[in-house]
């Protein structure tokens, strides 16, 4: 490699300079005896060393040296500060030295070293100029230069430090030394310091409190740049206004709200208006409600939607609505909107949600029209029913329902599922719509599910007199092609003349689809002959009415202009819904545009849709669902999600039924992407875990202007500037209490893992690798495959085979995340069959068929996981190998609470997929030591008696240190740390 630049007598020495030479440096000669009373001090002996830049072109120069008879500086020695033009400067104590030997160089590795011989210095001012020494002050007379300036703003409003320090290096220096330099109070939550970096351009920086808490942006440190910066929950914004400037008071108030209108159904008003606007945004409303007996109520929400439930019968009531903004100024009232209640509904009355902490409850996932029918009564096939194959199999698309579900709740809770799952319940509109997601009347349960005695509400209520939670598939971003009753539904241009009249139903004015209610006149249910007229109607908006297109149907028939609803068509109105095809599926028209021709995409934006939406799904929470699956989230704007939707959720969970309630109200959303990294094509807005955060900026206070800016800006930011998180991780063996501050409200489900689970291992590795962009990883909804795809976006049911399936579950039931089983996977139902095609195979021939033949006979659930009674068909159901793996998988996870809860690491372990997770709150404190399929070594962990859950092996430790074998495909160890012991029998895999 050559010779060393500090020449070849000072290799040896460099390490132990950093004990002794430094030091000893920094300290300067000892004493020799006390000074005199009223003397002064000797004159210091200094050498102030003069280097030429200009020649060199380094960023920064670096003084490496050594008094004669002392010790060598720290390479790369003591950085040089600006002198004048072309030259640095260094001011050096000499103690009693006469001189010193001097190397330089740019800190770097690029030195300066007199060609191995080193500059012999003298005392005084000393020149060293292209290897020439000189005696003089080459700046004399000139004005000193001016080092660059960074000036550093941090925060630390969320991390309630103290104090604060800034350690930093500028480009090509050296670090300070720890704990770096103070910063000094700027306003309250801000800390500020001005910084000197000589010929540099940038540095990199780490904060902490001067006591041992770092922020260093999760290892990765702070790149700050000459100018002003400022720093703030981990985001860097260049030349920043100053966060400590005085802020002018805000005295102006909202606009009054306008547009309010009231309407009742039962006992219950839903109140809507148009927001208001301010200089500086709205932060609530204030909602005044008179009448009744019970007199004067204001409510205050942050939405523009109010739902009033449990009122009087038969009363006026009169709504004014005020705006308030965050400085408390408040607008002028609205005007006011009355609406009379009617008589109390029937029906049970509304349930309460559980309301426990959701990672405690394994999820199954029931397509309800397919799962188990309970009436054959409101069985219906749809218009293809024939055509989809389904009558030949008599097989109708809606088949299951919620007496079906009821009836086999004791089902899934022997398999120890303690929620469930359910596909949309609104009402549907389309040619082939059992499975919910083409919904027409968000406001009603749809007909084709309830029977008498078995409403939605009677599910609910049963689930929760069994301990198990509902979770409602929930759909904001689309109402089926026929729009949405009560926000806007489309008429189509048709004739009933000799081609069409067998399509276009005769018109009966006093009949009401609701897709269970035959229409007399055509004997169908599928009734359609609202959707149609020959006659333009008024405000028709589509080009071209009923004009012939010159084209022609598959039977020959004559087609015509407007005769079909699409984004394109002109049939519906810009401020409700979009008009356009998605074209880029990591673009902002994937927010913006439709995805297929059934699903009419919402311009969810807009107040009037949101109005819709929010008091749609405020039903639904009134009847006590412990939570919302939300069916297309990433084609919804994270920032509307964050401003309208989750908190209008959070609203109106507190208010019915309580802040604890609402806490543990589990919202999950399906940001589909369906990539094998970590990002989605580098897309921040179209990955999963962006949805889990809170927005770190203010955007316009319209919503349409909002979404656009937050597109382009975090599409700026790109993936290497987003939001990170240690909530998942365990702080080497200890857990954490998890900071939330930055949850949006929305956790996700894990379409990594989802699309890696071809292999578990593969599965594990991806997980693992997202977890710290995930605001709390530990919520994720975890699952092999679903309704919609396989792993690797598979469109089949997942065919990996018995063993890799219960290697994949042992993997589900004790990593971090939420279990989730799609019907029929206990039994591997329908494996390797096309999950979805729509009405061109029949439904019996795909991964969503009907699974009630599995279910008849009788079955009671005595426990989570444990069947207390079965005959007929469930019972061989019940006696499949995977159904007793998942019983006692799911009793294990409820008696380990670091299963459920627990942060985890893989800190000084081996082992292919093996983890220590912990959770610990109150009296609770869980610990267990995990390994699935392979063996593992574990080092460093507490000591003590630890057991296996799975075998009871008890193995005691004393070292820090155990090791396991390798239980083999399928199967796993649990050690827990003063653990409960052996949890159920051995099965086929847990053994």
């Amino acid at each position: 490699m050559g010779r060393t630049p500090l020449g070849r007598s000072r290799r040896p020495l460099l390490a132990a300079v950093v004990a002794t030479g430094l030091l000893g440096a920094l300290a300067g000669p000892p004493e020799t005896g006390p000074v005199a009373m009223g003397t002064a001090a000797a004159e210091a002996n200094t050498a102030t060393v003069f280097y030429y830049t200009k020649t060199k072109n380094w960023s920064s120069t670096h003084l490496h040296h050594a008094p004669d008879g002392g010790t060598w500086t720290t390479a790369p020695g003591t950085r040089m500060e600006a002198a004048c033009t072309d030259w640095v400067k260094k001011t050096v104590d000499l103690g009693p030295a006469a001189g010193l030997a001097a190397t330089f160089n740019n800190g770097g590795g690029t030195w300066d070293n007199n060609g191995g011989a080193d500059y012999a210095l003298g005392t005084g001012n000393i020149t060293v100029k292209d290897g020439v020494i000189a005696h003089s002050d080459p700046c004399a007379g000139t004005e000193p230069a001016e080092g660059n300036k960074v000036t550093v703003y941090y925060s630390t409003a969320t991390t309630g430090w103290t104090t604060a320090n800034i350690h930093y290096a500028p480009a090509g220096g050296t670090w300070t030394t720890a704990p770096g330099t103070g910063m000094e109070a700027a306003c309250t939550g801000w800390w500020k310091r001005t910084l000197d970096i000589g010929a540099a351009t940038s540095l990199k920086a780490a904060f902490n409190n001067g006591n041992g808490v770092w922020d260093n942006n999760n290892s990765a440190d702070y790149a700050l740049t000459a100018g002003t910066s400022t720093v703030e929950d981990r985001t860097v914004t260049k030349d920043a206004a100053d966060p400590c400037a005085a802020v002018e008071p805000d005295t102006e108030a909202p606009t009054a709200p306008t547009g309010v209108t009231a309407s009742a159904t039962n006992t219950s008003v839903v109140l809507s208006w148009d927001a208001s606007t301010d200089d500086t945004g709205v932060t609530k409303y204030q909602v005044t409600r008179t009448g009744g007996t019970k007199g004067t109520a204001v409510t205050d929400i942050g939405s523009t939607v109010f739902s009033d439930t449990g009122l009087e019968e038969r009363t006026r009531y009169t709504y004014t609505v005020k705006a308030v903004d965050a400085a408390g100024n408040t607008s002028p009232v609205s005007t006011a909107a009355t609406a009379t209640t009617g008589e109390k509904a029937p029906g049970p009355a509304s349930g309460t949600p559980l309301g426990t902490d959701p990672r405690k409850d394994p999820v199954y996932f029931v397509l309800t029209a397919r799962f188990h029918d309970g009436d054959s009564s409101n069985n219906r096939g749809g218009s293809q029913h024939t055509k989809s194959g389904n009558a030949a199999n008599n097989d109708p698309m809606f088949r299951g329902d919620f007496k079906g579900l009821i009836e086999k709740l004791d089902y899934i809770k022997a398999l120890g599922f303690s929620a469930v799952w359910v596909t949309p319940v609104v009402l549907n509109r389309s040619d082939y719509d059992y499975h919910g997601y083409h919904g027409y009347d968000f406001y009603k349960v749809d007909p084709r599910l309830e029977s008498a005695g078995a409403s939605y509400q009677d599910l609910i209520n049963a689930a929760h007199a069994k301990g198990m939670k509902i979770y409602q598939d929930v759909v904001h971003n689309h109402s089926s092609r026929w729009g949405a009753k009560g926000l806007f539904t489309p008429t189509v241009y048709g004739v009933r003349d000799s081609q069409w009249s067998w399509y276009y139903d005769e018109r009966n004015e006093g009949f009401e689809y609701d897709g269970l209610t035959v229409e007399p006149k055509s004997g169908k249910a599928y009734y359609n002959g609202d959707l149609w007229s020959t006659a333009e109607p008024s405000g028709n908006t589509c080009l071209n009415w009923g004009k012939p297109t010159g084209g022609k149907s598959a039977e020959g028939y004559t087609l015509y202009n407007c005769q079909w609803p699409g984004p394109t068509s002109g049939m519906f109105p810009k401020a409700l819904y979009h008009q356009c095809w998605i074209g880029n599926w990591e673009g902002e028209d994937a927010r913006s545009c439709w995805l297929h021709e059934d699903l009419a995409d919402f311009d969810t934006e807009n107040t009037t849709v949101q109005n819709y939406l929010i008091g749609a799904y405020d039903k639904y929470i009134d009847m006590g669902v412990d939570g919302f699956r939300v069916d297309t989230a990433v084609h919804i704007p994270r920032v509307t999600w964050n401003r309208r939707f989750l908190p209008a959720i959070q609203e109106r969970v507190t208010q019915k039924f309580g802040a604890e309630a609402a806490k543990n109200f589990f919202v999950f959303g399906e940001v589909a992407a369906f990539v094998n990294d970590k990002w989605n094509r580098g897309s921040v807005n179209h990955s999963a875990q962006f949805y889990t955060w809170k927005e770190r900026k203010e955007y316009s206070a319209d919503d349409e202007a909002a979404a656009l800016e937050q597109f382009t800006y975090e599409n700026d930011q790109g993936t290497g500037n987003q939001p990170t998180s240690t909530n998942a991780f365990l702080n080497g063996n200890s857990y954490h209490t998890p900071d939330r501050s930055r949850f949006s409200g929305m956790n996700i489900i894990d379409m990594r893992m989802h699309m890696n689970f071809g292999d578990a291992q593969n599965a594990y590795g991806n997980g693992k690798d997202s977890d710290d962009s995930v605001n709390d990883a530990t919520y994720n909804v975890v699952y092999v495959d679903s309704h919609d795809y396989g792993p690797n976006k598979s469109s089949e049911r997942y065919t990996g085979g018995t063993d890799a399936w219960a290697e994949n579950m042992a993997l589900m039931w004790t990593f971090r995340g939420i279990p989730t089983l799609y019907y029929g996977s206990e039994i591997e139902f329908r494996k390797g069959k096309k999950i979805d095609c729509g009405p061109t195979c029949p439904l019996a021939t795909t991964g969503r068929a009907y699974y009630g033949g599995h279910l008849a006979g009788s079955v009671t659930a005595s426990d989570f996981g444990t069947v207390g009674s079965a005959s007929g068909e469930v019972a061989d159901t019940l006696a499949q190998p995977l159904v007793k793996h998942l019983q006692r998988l799911n009793r294990i996870r409820r008696a380990v609470p670091a299963l459920q809860m627990g942060q985890y690491s893989t800190e000084g372990i081996s082992g292919s997929m093996a983890f220590k997770r912990r959770y610990t709150s109150g009296s609770t404190d869980s610990f267990a030591l995990v390994t699935v399929t392979g063996g593992a070594t574990y080092t460093g962990i507490p000591n003590g008696t630890y057991t296996d859950a799975v075998t009871g092996d008890v193995k005691t430790v004393s070292d820090g240190t155990l090791s396991v074998g390798a239980p083999g495909k399928g199967n796993l160890r649990v050690y827990v740390l003063n653990g409960p012991g052996k949890i159920g029998a051995d099965g086929p895999y847990l053994k």
